[in-house]
């Protein structure tokens, strides 16, 4: 296992003997290395790809004092032999494969950039006021106060779970989106995703992050990296919202939205992006 910082980083790694290239699988922050099930196995076929899951997600070790994901997405890489490769992230992992990208460009052959975030960009008002009315609000304030601080003597599994559900229901599934849309499969997969998620940020030591400097949000530009952008049009605005900065900012970069589709497409529409992404490739590393 790659050590980062004496953590023990879990991850996967497959594919042929002689690849035509690389491709490095960045998870969401709601989710762990599990969401690429469909993607690590179809493009191994061809590719070396590698999941992994961030400290303090999944299997790998507790996230404690100062983290820097996209450090440790680095670090992974140089821990497996891996000198230079296509960064596929979702979510926040779309946010820290841009600052990988912006920080060592020579380490990137292209990014696909799933509903991504974007670090430095700050999110709109009314976003902030949706999640805390649909997602915040299914677990008391005064536990939650607790919880998030890490000052509560017992986290309930039964909040972790409500958690869970509610901002799957809002994110994964999409605010204007019943929990129906989602498939019995995908919504089980992305609640017990969810769930892992915070037990261990309210129950697991404190961490702080940081980022980047100079922030990513105002270097968009710099990026020179060929890059897919993948929207799902039943996400969150706010978040569609970067995708749109993403695809207008970054030189080059080539955008795809998926209808009916939410913030996990890898997970809601997994042969749809398994082709986007095998298009893509064969444009990086050739036919």
């Amino acid at each position: 296992m790659p050590i980062v910082d004496d953590i023990k980083i879990v991850y996967e790694d497959a594919g042929p003997g002689t690849p035509p290239g690389t491709v490095v699988f960045v998870h969401a922050g709601v989710a762990d290395m599990r969401m690429w099930e469909h993607q690590f196995r179809a493009l191994a076929r061809r590719y070396r790809v590698i999941r992994y899951d961030w400290r303090g997600h999944g299997l790998s070790g507790d996230a404690e004092g100062e983290v820097c994901h996209h450090e440790d997405l680095l670090a992974v890489m140089d821990a497996l032999g891996v000198e230079r490769a296509v960064l596929a992230g979702c979510s926040m992992g779309g946010a820290y494969a841009v600052e990988a990208a912006l920080a060592a460009p020579s380490r990137v052959a292209g990014l696909a950039l799933i509903c991504s975030g974007l670090a430095g960009h700050q999110w709109p008002r009314e976003m902030l006021e949706q999640a805390a009315e649909r997602v915040h609000s299914s677990v008391p304030a005064d536990r939650l106060a607790r919880y998030r601080a890490g000052t509560a003597g017992h986290v309930d599994p039964a909040d972790v779970r409500a958690m869970a559900e509610a901002h799957t229901l809002w994110q994964v599934a999409g605010p204007d989106r019943g929990r129906e849309a989602l498939s019995g499969e995908v919504w089980a997969a992305a609640v017990e995703m969810c769930r892992l998620v915070f037990e261990r940020s309210w129950t697991g030591p404190r961490s702080a992050e940081r980022l980047l400097d100079p922030l990513a949000a105002g270097r968009l530009h710099e990026v020179a990296a060929p890059t897919l952008v993948i929207n799902g049009l039943a996400d969150v605005p706010g978040i569609q919202e970067v995708s749109g900065l993403l695809a207008a900012g970054i030189p080059g970069a080539r955008r795809i939205d998926l209808p009916e589709t939410g913030h996990l497409p890898p997970v809601e529409r997994p042969a749809e992006v398994t082709r986007a992404l095998t298009h893509f490739l064969a444009d990086v590393f050739g036919p």
